[in-house]
């Protein structure tokens, strides 16, 4: 067997454990952190695969910036976790039907769809760069579509900034009028620790 093979089913597996967590953990951070967890997986699935630019924009752009905004924002957020728990065992028949369909409706995806014919693909050149390639592709046939991607994850940033500058009392915040109004003499006082007689 060779060793990239086994690289897939163990980043596969580990793929699937976080993925269960995600859905499973009660903490959302810890929720969040084992989502962090998937998606280093799935980028090294891509890798392995060949799309290498897929793989490193997932760690960049999902977890460099969205995962890291998502996790400051139920950091912050004031979750009440018991209040979350109390209404599960209601929606757990629900839930389980809508999994059973769906693993059911995956079963003749795969029992009806002609895997065993689907011809190999073109070999890849040893030059072929396909990082270019789709970035040719995004920049010319689909600027439109990826500009509006751009302002819809703005929207989501300004979204988020919005939810956690609420103002809640009992919180501390800066003045900052009061910071910048502050002179030096406000500040500092000279101490003679030779005492008066000196």
């Amino acid at each position: 067997m060779l060793i990239t093979t086994i690289l897939f089913y163990l980043f596969s597996a580990i793929l699937l454990g976080s993925a269960t967590a995600v859905i499973t953990a009660r903490n959302p951070v810890y929720a969040s952190l084992f989502l962090v967890l998937a998606f280093f997986n799935a980028a090294a699935l891509f890798i392995l695969l060949g799309a290498e630019f897929l793989g490193l924009v997932l760690i960049l752009v999902y977890v460099g910036a969205v995962m890291v905004l998502f996790l400051f924002v139920v950091m912050m957020l004031d979750i009440n976790l018991t209040r979350l728990k109390e209404g599960f065992l209601s929606y757990l028949p629900l839930g389980l039907a809508i999994a059973i369909l769906g693993v059911l409706e995956l079963a003749v995806v795969f029992w009806t769809s002609p895997l065993g014919h689907v011809p190999a693909p073109a070999p890849i050149p040893a030059n072929a760069d396909n990082t270019r390639a789709l970035g040719v592709l995004l920049y010319t046939h689909y600027l439109y579509p990826f500009e509006i991607a751009a302002v819809i994850l703005l929207v989501a940033i300004i979204a988020a900034i919005a939810l956690t500058l609420r103002r809640r009392q009992g919180t501390k915040t800066q003045n900052i009028d009061a910071q910048m109004a502050v002179r030096a003499k406000d500040r500092l006082s000279l101490v003679n620790l030779r005492g008066p007689e000196q």
